[in-house]
């Protein structure tokens, strides 16, 4: 892998985010941000560029649709070792996405409240897994960080070296890939028990 020059970040639960996107910053990273992970980032006094400028579209449908766009998903899942991709990425614009710091909606917290089936639909997180599991999948060359307590690991390899190594990015694919399932095992659960 590279040297991390550009993350993407989109956290519900905002723990440390300050602190680790400053000191990502601080070694040069790129920060690609949405809604409010955003304006917690500028608060913390964070350079952030918006995934709508960066794509170029702008967040739509309720806020349904914000990074799943290919210069998003294709800087993540394109493998760096591959000159076809290498090539594609050059020929349509996209540049590579080092590190995906994503963890999604809080959706058990929500439906433990006893919110409607429309509003517990709304918390299901379509773009937060799929950002996560596209790092995953490549984590050869990508980074994913689904849980704050692995900002201080992450932060000390890049500080030694301003690369993630491969042994901890696959930790980090195995996480994100417990993450993802257990997510959509809770959506399961609770569509099992919904009634229209």
């Amino acid at each position: 892998m590279a040297k991390v020059q550009r993350a993407i970040i989109s956290v519900s639960d905002k723990r440390g985010i300050g602190e680790f996107a400053r000191f990502l910053s601080s070694i040069g990273v790129e920060i690609l941000s949405t809604g409010g992970t955003a304006r917690v980032l500028r608060s913390e006094g964070v350079e952030v560029v918006e995934v709508s400028q960066y794509t170029g579209f702008p967040e739509m449908l309720d806020g349904r649709v914000k990074t799943l766009h290919p210069f998003v998903h294709g800087g993540i899942l394109a493998r760096r070792d591959d000159p076809r991709h290498r090539e594609e990425m050059e020929r349509y614009g996209i540049r590579p996405i080092d590190l995906v710091v994503v963890n999604l909606y809080p959706f058990r917290e929500t439906v433990s409240k006893g919110v409607s089936l429309d509003e517990a639909i709304e918390q299901i997180d379509i773009g937060g897994p799929t950002l996560v599991r596209a790092a995953a999948k490549n984590f050869k060359h990508v980074a994913v960080i689904v849980d704050p307590d692995d900002y201080p690991k992450v932060r000390k390899e890049l500080e030694a070296s301003g690369e993630v190594s491969l042994k901890t990015r696959l930790q980090l694919a195995r996480k994100a890939f417990r993450h993802t399932g257990d997510y959509d095992a809770a959506i399961a659960d609770y569509l099992e028990r919904a009634e229209v």
